[in-house]
């Protein structure tokens, strides 16, 4: 038997494999094309809910948003001329609490900026107007909250600082090359 004509089909055939080969042939492997039969076929259909759904939607924003702005401009307009225009409350230099013992004095900033209050109209006709005493206790709640929120502020961001290891290296996960 020549094992070369197995491979490659070059040098002397046996006739055992050649019989074989024969018998075996039928059984061989023939591509065909894959045909579907006219009744199978069907035209793909196109489902437009996706689209309805789409559009619906935008439609319905354009709609919410529509009535928003008319109701936001439809308000009635403030005659400027008769409003007073209260004065900036400013923040208070005794302090409104009483600070810990063991904690550093509070040092203010160079640079703060003035706490500035805009002035809003009312959204709705049905909210009464405040008086000129409420508005200005109110502008003094809100600088003291203010204060206070700075303050808390200043302390967390020091624990913080105090509490996180300072890394040792600044790249993490540093491996050696070569």
């Amino acid at each position: 038997m020549n094992e070369e004509y197995l491979w490659d089909k070059s040098g002397e055939p046996d006739p055992e494999i050649q019989r074989l080969e024969e018998i075996l042939g039928t059984l061989r492997y023939q591509p065909k094309t894959f045909d579907v039969p006219p009744e199978i076929l069907m035209r793909p259909r196109r489902s437009y809910v996706p689209l309805f759904a789409i559009a619906a939607s935008l439609l319905l924003a354009l709609l919410a948003g529509g009535i928003w702005l008319r109701t936001r401009t439809s308000q009635v307009p403030v005659d400027h001329s008769a409003r007073e225009t209260p004065a900036v409350v400013p923040t208070p230099s005794v302090p409104l609490f009483k600070p810990d013992v063991d904690a550093p004095p509070v040092v203010a900033k160079a640079e703060e900026k003035p706490i500035r209050v805009k002035q809003q109209r009312p959204r709705s006709r049905s909210v009464p107007a405040m008086s000129a005493q409420d508005r200005q206790e109110a502008l003094a709640a809100k600088a003291q909250l203010m204060l206070a929120l700075r303050l808390a502020s200043e302390k967390l961001s020091e624990v913080q600082r105090k509490t996180t290891p300072v890394p040792s290296s600044p790249i993490k996960n540093q491996h050696k090359v070569g």
